[in-house]
This record gives structure tokens, sequence and C-alpha cells, in this order.
């Protein structure tokens, strides 16, 4: 069984009551998970700008 089939039965099994908690979780996982994506790409910047900030890729870009 899959990870999701498995999550919704036990869904399923939750009582209504605790449902918008478990609503307000998902939702609070979504948030955290898509505010890490920026951090990674300004983390990695200094890395990729050894490659980026020369003088061969200034002139490879310059036409564009």
């Amino acid at each position: 069984m899959n990870l999701k089939k498995s999550l919704f039965q036990e869904i399923e099994q939750i009582p209504e009551s605790l449902l918008p908690e478990v609503l307000n979780f998902v939702q609070f996982l979504k948030y955290k998970h898509q505010q890490e994506k920026p951090e990674t790409a300004l983390l990695s910047e200094s890395v990729l700008a050894k490659d980026w900030l020369t003088s061969e890729e200034d002139e490879a870009w310059q036409n564009l």
C-alpha cells in the first residue's frame, strides 16, 4: 500500500472533531516546505557564484 492510501485510511478513522487540527498541521507542513525552498537557493548562491562570476560567463551571455 502506498503512503497516500495509508494516510487517507488514517484520516478516515480520525474523529470529526480532530479534522481541523489535522488540516492545520498539513497546511503548516506545506508552508514550512515552501519557506525552505528560497533558503536553499540563497545558500547555494555563493557556491554557484564561483562559476557564474567569471569573464567567460560574462562573455557568453553578453549577446542575450
